[in-house]
C-alpha cells in the first residue's frame, strides 16, 4: 500500500514529496540497527532476526521506490530543482538504506558477537549514526518550502542551521568511531584475525550511514548556492 500511495504520487504536480517519503522510508528502516546490535550483542537470534529482516525489507522498498521516482521523473518537468540535482539526492539517500541491509547481513551472516567491553560505545555511535539520518530527514522535508520560497530568505537560513547541525553529528560520529577502533586495536591479541578483520568493517560500516547522510546534505547545500 506504502508503494502504491507512492507511486500515485509520482504523478502530481511535483516530485518533492515522493522524495521525502523515500527519505522517509530510508530513515524507519535504518532504526532496525538498534535491535540488530542489541540482538547480536544479547545473542537474541529472535531479535537479531527480525531486525535483519526489517533492515532486508526496508532497503527493498527504498530501491522500489527510487525506482520508481527515476523512471516516471517527466524530463520537462519544470522545477526550481534540477533533474540531476534531485536524482542524485535521490541516490544519496537509497544508499544509506543499502548500507543498513549490507550491516544487517554481515551480522547475521557470521554470527557476529562484539566484544563486551565495545558494546556500550558502539551502541551509543549507532545512535548518532542514525540521528544524522533523521537530520538529513528532517533537512529534505524542509525542500518544498525551500521551493516556495525561491531559495530565498528565512528559510534558506533556517536549512543551513540545520546543514551545520548535521555535520556537527557527522563529526562526532567520527570521534566516537576513532574511540572504538582504538579499543579494538588494544584487543587485536584477544581475539581471531577474523573477528578483528570483520569488527573493524562493521565499525566502518556504521559510520558510512552517517558520511551518507551527511552527503544528503551537502548536496542540498550546493543547490542551496546555486
Amino acid at each position: 500500500m506504502v508503494v502504491k500511495n507512492y507511486m500515485s504520487g509520482l504523478f502530481g504536480h511535483s516530485p518533492i514529496r515522493p522524495l521525502q517519503e523515500h527519505m522517509r522510508c530510508v530513515y524507519t528502516s535504518i532504526e532496525h540497527l538498534i535491535p540488530l546490535f542489541e540482538g547480536a550483542n544479547q545473542q537474541d537470534e529472535a531479535k537479531t532476526k527480525a531486525a535483519h529482516d526489517a533492515l532486508v525489507a526496508g532497503e527493498h522498498e527504498a530501491d522500489i521506490m527510487k525506482k520508481a521516482l527515476r523512471h516516471q521523473l517527466p524530463r520537462g518537468l519544470f522545477m526550481p530543482i534540477d533533474r540531476r540535482d534531485l536524482l542524485d539526492v535521490l541516490l544519496m539517500q537509497d544508499q544509506i538504506a543499502n548500507q543498513g541491509k549490507s550491516i544487517a547481513r554481515l551480522i547475521v551472516g557470521r554470527k557476529m558477537l562484539l566484544p563486551s567491553v565495545m558494546q556500550p560505545l558502539f551502541i551509543e555511535y549507532t545512535r548518532r549514526c542514525i540521528d544524522t539520518v533523521q537530520q538529513a530527514l528532517k533537512i529534505i522535508d524542509e525542500l518544498d518550502e525551500l521551493v516556495e520560497t525561491g531559495f530565498r530568505g528565512l528559510e534558506v537560513d533556517h536549512v543551513e542551521e540545520m546543514l551545520i547541525e548535521l555535520s556537527d553529528v557527522e563529526t562526532e560520529t567520527d570521534r566516537m568511531q576513532n574511540r572504538l577502533r582504538a579499543m579494538l586495536y588494544d584487543l587485536e591479541d584477544e581475539l581471531k584475525a577474523t573477528d578483528v578483520m570483520f569488527t573493524y568493517r562493521l565499525i566502518d560500516w556504521v559510520g558510512c550511514v552517517a558520511d551518507d547522510a551527511e552527503k544528503v546534505g551537502s548536496r542540498l547545500q550546493l543547490m542551496l548556492a546555486r
